[in-house]
């Protein structure tokens, strides 16, 4: 159709301005347009995202709490323990002091058949001393025997010994001095020490060390 043919008056169809074209996105001023009201699923979704948040805060905050107590408990448990410890050591120390305060000496004492008792060396009542010397020893009483030699080069008889222990504390009587109260029987839990200072029997708690001889 030529352009004569056109009905006239009319003009070709134009999009106006504001009106939009197939295809193409309508621009919306941010300023103007109000904006869109969150859809009942997006209104939902939200919800529970800040529920999980405020849930992962609570777990996170007692999981620290509950640290902080088992720290603050081991810590009191620690300092208890060697409170117990500390006190305990100071005791046995304390006890030990005590027995070796109390120790009882043991001397080798000549005990004659009628007479006074007297303090002598320790030789005569070591074991190997007096069997080296032709001596003897009764186990079963504790005493050793000592042999009188006689001028002519005879055995006139022996002489007795066996440990004595002194009062707790006390010294050792001087050898040749006379013992007027002495005590032949063996301190079952004491500390024992002989006439040099050195520990024969081990007491306190029940614990001996049963190496004197004698009983």
């Amino acid at each position: 159709m030529a352009d004569d043919d056109k009905p006239q008056g009319q003009e070709p169809t134009t999009p106006g301005d504001g009106e939009q074209r197939r295809g193409q996105m309508r621009y919306q001023d941010p300023e103007s347009t109000a904006p869109r009201e969150p859809t009942l699923a997006e209104q939902r979704a939200r919800i529970a995202a800040e529920k999980r948040r405020e849930e992962k805060q609570a777990a996170e905050l007692a999981e620290a709490e509950r640290k902080t107590r088992t720290r603050r408990r081991v810590m009191i448990g620690g300092g208890a323990t060697v409170g117990v410890v500390a006190l305990v050591a100071a005791f046995y120390q304390g006890a030990a002091y005590s027995q070796e305060q109390a120790a009882v000496t043991q001397y080798c004492a000549a005990v004659p058949q009628n007479g006074q008792v007297t303090a002598d060396q320790d030789d005569f009542c070591d074991e190997n001393y007096v069997n080296s010397h032709h001596g003897y020893v009764n186990h079963g009483t504790g005493m050793f025997f000592m042999p009188i030699f006689l001028p002519g080069g005879g055995i006139g008889g022996y002489n007795q010994y066996r440990y004595g222990y002194t009062a707790p504390g006390a010294p050792a009587p001087a050898v040749g001095s006379t013992v007027s109260s002495p005590n032949f029987t063996k301190p079952s839990g004491s500390t024992i020490k002989d006439s040099k200072g050195s520990t024969v029997q081990r007491g306190g708690f029940g614990i001996n060390n049963k190496s004197g001889s004698g009983s």
